[in-house]
Order: structure tokens, then C-alpha cells, then sequence
């Protein structure tokens, strides 16, 4: 397959092209960032690429990683670096609860129109999946654990741009026949994750820094913690499956506080470091959901997908690449 990544750059973009090119070295991969929130240092510590110009990429279709240096607002942008693609992996965005609270708009411009343009390049190129990366905002405050046929009641601008990227998709399906899949990422954490805000890479970085965590509440909110190389397991079997117009859950089924995952990496932490990070409590942070974790079954029964990591297992991969990285 010729991918397109958005948003490639990332966290969970390097995790996916270190697997795309473990099974082909040669699988030609055309990533779009704007590198607002990652570098292309990122990229290289997964990959050999080059860079092409926004104005003239050319088809997909080069043996290797190519890097386009553009917004997803940019519709012809959009159009231009699709050409010759055979999937589309949406997961350029604006991300977090907070910052969406914050500038409304440009959470809406980036996570809806953004979607649109890729689903227009897609259509156009005539690819053969096109995966979204949403999350569980859409639901909104549920009863867990949080399924695909719940009614969704999003409580912040995040949620509701990640539910008109969903609508989206399945009218793309519905109008021109684009097999599009929209998956739901529980609260992803693994290496690589340096320079995410996430509550385990937050928490990670201030520990190893000597520095107090914060927990926003009392920590008796709940989040399903899923391996970020499961995750991208559950991301090519949606690029690889005959599906469309679906929507899934990609998450453990497993309820975790944030105390106790605070605690489990402070027994980590102590394991490897001899010292245990101090912990405080702050205010509860608006439009939070207190309780959430989901309902796998149907990604297991369509797309044949499971999580496979236990979560101390994949606290303890996390932990000691960042003090890899410290270290280095």
C-alpha cells in the first residue's frame, strides 16, 4: 500500500511508520505535518526521509519516507499530496479538552475542515481506506463502558469536532463509496511520547525532572491506558480490513484512576531511580469526563484486533525509554 499519514510526525505517526517499514522497508509513505506540535527530529529517530515541497509533491508512489511540510487546512494542499495514494491515516488535529475551550475556532477549522479536505483528496485519489484518528470526547459523560452505539453528548469543542470528523466519514461512505473507518483511541501512552501533554508522558517527564505531579482532582477519574503498538495494530488492520463507514473502539476495557496509574509509575519510578516523585492535587479541570472506559468487542469480532499489553508492562517500556533518552 502507498499511505498517506497526517500528523506523521507525532507520537502515534513515528510509532506507525517504525511499523510499516519493519514489515517493507520500502513501503512508500508520504507524511503531512506542520510541525506545530513535533519536529522533524521526531520523524528521524524512526526513519531516513526526504523532503518534498508542498507546492509540487508529485504522485505517491517512491520506495521510502517522504515529509510535506503543510496544514490540513489547506485544501489544495489536501489534494495535491494525496495524488496516487492508496490509504489515507487521518491524525494531523488539534488535540486536548483544554486547548479546545480555549480557541473553539481553531480546534473547528482544524479538526472538521481538515477532515473534509482529506476526504476530499482521498476521494479524489481514489484510495482504498481512509482511517480517522478520533477518541472517546465524542460520547461525551457515559454510563462506562463506552460502546459505538451509545448516543454521543460531547461536553467540550474537542468532542464535537471529532464527532463532525466521524459524520464526515460515514457520509463519504454513504455519497462516494470511500471505505473510511473511524477509530476511537482510549488515552495512549508509550515511547516516543516525549513531547506529549498526556497524562503518563506529562507525568514521566516531571518525575525524571525531580518535579511534583499534579493531578487535576482528586484522581478518582477513570481512563482506559492502551500500549501505543496496539494501538497501531488497530490502525493497519483498519487501513487493511474490507470495512466502511464504521466506527470503533480502540481501548483495553480496563478502568484505571488516574491515582492508581500515578501510583504504578511511582513504583516504577522508585524501582529504577531509588526515588519517588512527590504528588499534589489541583482543581478539577472543566469539561473533564470523570469516568471512562470502552467496550472492545466490536473491533475484536470485525476487525480481528486486541490489546495484547498489560498496563505495568507498557509503564515499564515507557519509563525506561525515557530515561534512555534522558540518559543519552
Amino acid at each position: 500500500m502507498k499511505w498517506v499519514i497526517t500528523g506523521g510526525c507525532g507520537f502515534i505517526g513515528v510509532n506507525l511508520i517504525a511499523r510499516l517499514l519493519g514489515e517493507d522497508k520500502d513501503t512508500p509513505i508520504r507524511v503531512v505535518d506542520n510541525l506545530s506540535a513535533s519536529t522533524r527530529e521526531h520523524l528521524a529517530t524512526v526513519c531516513e526521509f526526504r523532503e518534498v515541497p508542498a507546492a509540487s509533491p508529485g504522485p505517491v508512489g517512491r520506495p521510502g519516507v517522504e515529509l510535506v511540510v503543510g496544514d490540513v487546512r489547506d485544501r489544495e494542499l489536501a489534494l495535491r499530496v494525496t495524488d496516487g495514494a492508496d490509504a489515507v491515516v487521518h491524525l494531523a488535529a488539534c488535540t486536548g479538552v483544554l486547548p479546545s475551550i480555549e480557541d473553539p475556532v481553531t480546534d473547528c477549522e482544524t479538526n472538521v475542515l481538515g477532515t473534509l479536505n482529506f476526504l476530499l483528496g482521498a476521494r479524489e485519489a481514489g484510495c482504498s481506506a481512509f482511517v480517522l484518528a478520533s477518541s472517546g470526547a465524542p460520547l461525551g459523560e457515559q454510563d462506562p463502558p463506552i460502546h459505538e452505539e451509545k448516543v454521543p453528548r460531547p461536553l467540550s469543542p474537542y468532542g464535537a469536532s471529532k464527532l463532525c470528523g466521524e459524520a464526515y466519514l460515514h457520509a463519504f461512505h454513504g455519497s462516494y463509496d470511500l471505505p473510511t473507518v473511524a477509530l476511537r483511541f482510549s488515552n495512549v501512552y508509550g515511547p516516543r511520547s516525549g513531547h506529549k501533554g498526556s497524562v503518563v508522558a506529562k507525568f514521566i517527564n516531571r518525575a525524571v525532572a525531580g518535579e511534583t505531579l499534579e493531578i487535576w482532582g482528586d484522581g478518582s477519574q477513570t481512563r482506559d491506558f492502551i500500549y501505543v503498538e496496539d494501538l497501531v495494530d488497530a490502525v493497519v488492520r483498519a487501513a487493511q480490513a474490507d470495512v466502511g463507514g464504521e466506527v470503533f473502539q480502540i481501548a483495553t476495557h480496563r478502568e484505571t484512576t488516574v491515582s492508581e496509574i500515578t501510583e504504578m509509575l511511582a513504583d516504577l519510578l522508585a524501582e529504577r531511580t531509588g526515588v519517588r516523585p512527590e504528588v499534589k492535587h489541583g482543581p478539577r479541570m472543566k469539561g473533564e469526563i470523570q469516568r471512562n472506559f470502552s467496550d472492545v468487542s466490536k473491533a475484536k469480532r470485525i476487525l480481528g484486533w486486541e490489546p495484547t499489553t498489560q498496563l505495568r508492562d507498557g509503564l515499564a517500556a515507557t519509563l525506561d525509554w525515557f530515561l534512555a533518552q534522558r540518559e543519552g
